[in-house]
């Protein structure tokens, strides 16, 4: 128990160690999460009436932005599969800045949906053994299960084999290897529970489709990883961590696959749709090509579409995958194009129109968009923090010495 308390308060003074960009870059972060609590301490007050959505269209950019980053968690199995299954060495030196990543990306998911609630006192109501869960029949009690198994999961991992290199010793695989094991199965199942979520609701045939879960796959093993891509870029030029040209090429390549993927699951349904030409065509109309002139989701679409094509495109080819300017370009466009696919492009059609045929054109309100720019900012922050305690113990600059926290604080590091 020491030593485990030296490890905390030691992990705490490194957090606020650090030079200005670190603290400008901190200070900002928490500015525009501050600024979105206000926002949603307005909500809260006010009701969910300040927002964009109504009865028509009851969800919005907050459960937009949940789906998106559910995706973002699931692709840390994209590091722990050739790290821990093929014990690939570049891809292993830097398999925990993955985990640490879904980490971030389920508190900002917990966040949005939490956020998302009218009352959201009542949400000890999903909470097993005090409220009435539903458990196994209602999928958002699936949901609840799952996205917090996989919270645990990649955040005591990490904390355990870094608490042993703190310690100076292997970690016990005997102990670790079924929790890693376990942690695969369970990044896929994260995002399938989303999507069944959706696939369940026969009144919305947008969603109603059992391409669903696989599109949703796909697509996550694109937007997390085009992140991670340029975060390790960022991390090896601040911070004294070596992450190889290799490791972040192989990932590169892994998302040109799975885009090609996405994109040919993408024409599935669309030729589903176009040459069926059912009622059930409306949804899909409305994204494309606009319905009863309601085109507002047109551009932000047909931009998504350009952005992955020209993304994929760029990844295929090995000279251009190769190359870090038309890399992290193709990164950024993959992950706003991903964003888009599976944030207004999924969310909102599956609502227009009604069943009642009713159309709604949804708009997000300025408290709306506050709130989300708080939500992002509070997860960069704790992915900050996450990685300002697991980088120096990654590269050795903080160990349990003798003299006890003192000592092992003062060789901590100072990016």
């Amino acid at each position: 128990m020491t030593t485990f308390l030296e490890f905390f308060l030691g992990t705490l003074v490194l957090i606020f160690r650090g030079g200005k960009k670190y603290y400008a870059w901190m200070i900002s972060l928490s500015a525009v999460a501050a600024v979105g609590m206000i926002a949603w301490a307005y909500q809260l007050n006010s009701g969910l009436i300040i927002t964009g959505m109504r009865d028509p269209v009851s969800w919005g950019l907050y459960i937009a932005n949940f789906t998106f980053l559910v995706g973002v968690a699931a692709a840390a199995v994209l590091l722990v599969i050739p790290a821990y299954i093929y014990k690939w060495g570049p891809i292993k030196e830097i398999v925990l800045l993955g985990e640490l990543l879904a980490v971030a990306a389920i508190s900002m998911c917990l966040m949005f949906v939490t956020f998302d609630l009218g009352h959201p006192e009542r949400f000890w109501h999903l909470i097993p053994g005090l409220g009435i869960l539903n458990f196994p029949i209602s999928m958002l009690s699936w949901d609840v299960v799952v996205l917090n198994v996989y919270l645990l999961l990649n955040l005591s991992i990490p904390v355990y084999i870094l608490y042993n290199a703190y310690q100076d010793r292997e970690p016990n695989y005997k102990i670790l290897w079924p929790f890693i094991i376990f942690s695969i199965p369970a990044a896929v199942s994260i995002h399938t529970v989303t999507a069944f979520l959706y696939n369940g609701f026969p009144s919305r045939p947008f969603w109603n489709a059992s391409i669903l879960a696989p599109r949703f796959i796909a697509s996550a093993f694109c937007s997390g990883p085009s992140f991670i891509i340029i975060a390790f870029q960022l991390i090896r030029k601040h911070t004294g961590i070596k992450i190889q040209d290799r490791a972040i090429f192989k990932l590169a390549e892994i998302i040109a696959y799975a885009m090609g993927i996405n994109l040919f699951l993408l024409i599935a349904e669309l030729f589903k749709e176009y040459y069926g030409a059912t009622v059930h065509l409306a949804p899909m109309k409305y994204l494309f090509q606009g319905l009863h002139g309601h085109n507002e989701l047109v551009p932000i679409i047909w931009t998504a579409v350009t952005f992955n094509v020209t993304a994929f495109v760029l990844m295929l080819i090995p000279k251009t995958r190769e190359n870090f300017k038309t890399l992290n370009l193709s990164c950024a466009l993959m992950f706003m194009g991903v964003w888009i696919e599976k944030g207004p492009g999924l969310i909102l059609p599956g609502f227009v129109p009604s069943p009642l045929g009713e159309v709604w054109s949804y708009r997000p309100t300025l408290p709306e968009v506050l709130v989300t720019l708080g939500i992002w900012a509070a997860g960069l922050l704790i992915y900050t923090l996450l990685l300002k305690v697991a980088i120096p113990i990654e590269v050795g600059e903080f160990r349990q010495i003798k003299e006890g926290i003192r000592g092992a604080v003062t060789r901590g590091s100072h990016h």
